[in-house]
């Protein structure tokens, strides 16, 4: 006898019919568990599994067959804290009928109904004490108790009196996660012990599929969750240029991975474009992707060229994780000039869409990825020409297990060179064509189409080495704010330029400009041909000069300086209104 096993005895009416049953031979249940370990698991989804042991088990086995499981485990992944009682919420996840009239079966056990069982049904029973639980007969008092339950007492009492009933708890790992019900009708052979054998054999298959797909689904949320967190939730406004971006996690089980991209504004409404990618999948290479694009954030504020950008990176990258390798491109873009300087660490090439639909891959030397290393890298400057696109993006867009490197490539020039003009549908069209069926690596993408200042975004005023002509820049700078719209700002801009241009006519050398920039914020910017920078300094309370400094950062957001092939340009920023 399996202790294990409570057995409820048949009324008495019935008791001789079930003696008369007989259980399958030993040679039928073990080609019947073959079959159901080759069918049961194939995927990491609860609810398909559960669909699969009531496919299993209907009709070969049972008549009809339910699974329920905790609601919390379908609802969030997670298991309740205390043990499974008759207080628990279930969820009926899977139903199968054979035999009987199945309209009137599944609308007395609905899929996705929620539950409380109490203590005194089977179920509930079955779940609390971690035991099968079999009714050779089920009376017609307990069928009406399951119906009451259910808030269907006559629908479920017509289905259930007097048929076998075997009810057998889903455990995994030492947790009960619901339960398994199986019934024959009236009329057939009831459940006998070795019945119970082969249900608790498929249970524990099931319930421990049940519990891989709960574990992955949690790793994989988390690691989404992650992702998602460390990724920009918006993009920065880019002066100059208008962006759209994509991400796509890993569409199989190699889960999420180490893909992002970033738009960081910096210094005089110029913008950097990033995209990499950390080689792996899963929690630790979306940690590590967040690490990188943290790093790769602080040194952009350090204002350095490309190259030098990304071989700090690389020597970062190494002290973070010796074992993670990760590629990236990094672009800075000046909307003044359309100039756009690039460097990449082992990345794909970016491509180039002319105003003329025709593209071409920018040819940048690829260096080694970052972490592998310490090899300087080269850089690249050009200008983009007003309405072309720059596409930057991971190799999962554009090489696959059925796809080379190259011919993804080529499907992505002629996707960017097609009849779309607006960035989010052409982003859509690339992803939806180029992303076909289930990949096994992430994508990141971003488009970036260049567009000509507008005369309410920028003004310059070029400027001779005279002290005289520091007048001329304020009444530049009271009409241009005033035809921008922008006169609360006049004042303090006006003392902001008489400072930076006289620092410049004293102490720097032609040519001289002074230019305003609209976007974010207003930026104020004065080139000079001196490399040295202004340093701000503690003025002796009887001297004349060394407050100049001060007074800008008092006035100012923030303010800087960043060296050109030919000097300097100091720059100042200040809210708009």
């Amino acid at each position: 006898m399996n202790r294990n096993c409570v057995i409820k005895d048949p009324a008495p009416g019935n008791r001789a019919q079930w003696r008369r049953s007989s259980a399958a031979s030993a040679h039928e249940r073990l080609a019947f568990l073959n079959e159901a370990s080759r069918r049961i698991g194939s995927t990491l989804d609860l609810s398909e599994t559960s669909r699969e042991l009531v496919d299993v088990a209907v009709p070969r086995f049972a008549d009809a067959a339910a699974v329920m499981v905790q609601d919390r485990l379908t609802a969030d992944g997670e298991l309740s804290s205390r043990p499974v009682d008759g207080s628990t919420l279930v969820r009926r996840v899977a139903v199968a009928v054979a035999g009987a009239d199945p309209d009137a079966w599944m609308k007395a056990f609905p899929v996705g109904e929620a539950t409380v069982y109490p203590a005194i049904l089977p179920q509930a029973q079955c779940m609390a004490g971690s035991k099968p639980l079999m009714y050779p007969a089920l009376d017609k008092e307990s069928a009406r108790l399951i119906g009451a339950s259910l808030d269907r007492e006559e629908a479920v009492a017509s289905l259930l009196t007097d048929s076998s009933f075997l009810a057998v708890p889903l455990r995994a790992r030492g947790r009960v996660l619901g339960c398994a019900v199986f019934i024959r009708h009236p009329g057939s052979l009831a459940f006998e012990e070795q019945d119970v054998v082969v249900a608790e054999d498929l249970a524990a298959r099931t319930a421990l599929c049940i519990d891989n797909a709960r574990l992955y689904t949690r790793e994989r949320r988390t690691a989404l969750t992650l992702q998602s967190s460390l990724l920009p939730v918006e993009l920065p406004q880019a002066l100059g240029m208008d962006i759209a971006s994509r991400y796509l996690p890993a569409s199989d089980l190699m889960g999420v991975g180490g893909d992002w991209y970033d738009v960081i504004a910096l210094p005089g409404c110029r913008t950097a474009l990033v995209v990499g990618d950390v080689m792996g999948h899963g929690t630790r290479a979306a940690a590590t992707m967040g690490q990188l694009r943290t790093a790769a954030r602080t040194l952009a504020s350090l204002d350095l060229p490309p190259d030098e950008v990304l071989f700090r990176l690389n020597l970062m990258s190494q002290d973070l994780d010796p074992s993670q390798i990760a590629t990236c491109i990094y672009a800075v873009y000046d909307p003044v000039t359309r100039n756009c300087a690039l460097a990449r660490a082992g990345h794909v090439p970016p491509i180039l869409l002319h105003p003329d639909r025709s593209t071409e891959i920018i040819e940048l030397p690829s260096g080694l990825p970052l972490g592998i290393g310490s090899d300087p890298l080269e850089s690249r400057e050009m200008v983009l020409p007003a309405g072309s696109v720059l596409a930057l993006y991971t190799d999962g867009l554009v090489e696959s297990r059925e796809r080379d490197l190259d011919a993804g490539i080529m499907g992505l020039r002629r996707l960017l060179a097609g009849p779309i003009e607006d960035l989010e549908d052409m982003s859509d069209a690339i992803i939806s064509s180029q992303r076909a069926g289930h990949e096994r690596d992430d994508i990141a993408l971003m488009v970036a189409r260049v567009r000509d200042l507008d005369p309410d975004e920028v003004a310059t005023c070029p400027l001779p080495s005279d002290p005289r002509f520091v007048s001329h820049a304020r009444r530049f700078v009271r009409g241009t704010l005033q035809r921008w719209g922008l006169s609360p700002l006049v004042d303090s801009t006006q003392l902001i330029v008489s400072e930076l241009v006289t620092n410049a006519l004293k102490h720097g050398w032609p040519p001289i400009e002074l230019r305003m920039l609209r976007g974010r914020t207003l930026v104020v910017e004065v080139v000079d041909g001196s490399p040295a920078a202004p340093a701000p300094r503690t003025a002796a309370p009887d001297e004349d000069t060394g407050r100049g400094l001060q007074l800008i950062k008092r006035f100012a957001y923030r303010w800087g300086t960043r060296p050109t092939p030919y000097g300097k340009i100091v720059w100042v920023e200040q809210h708009l209104p």
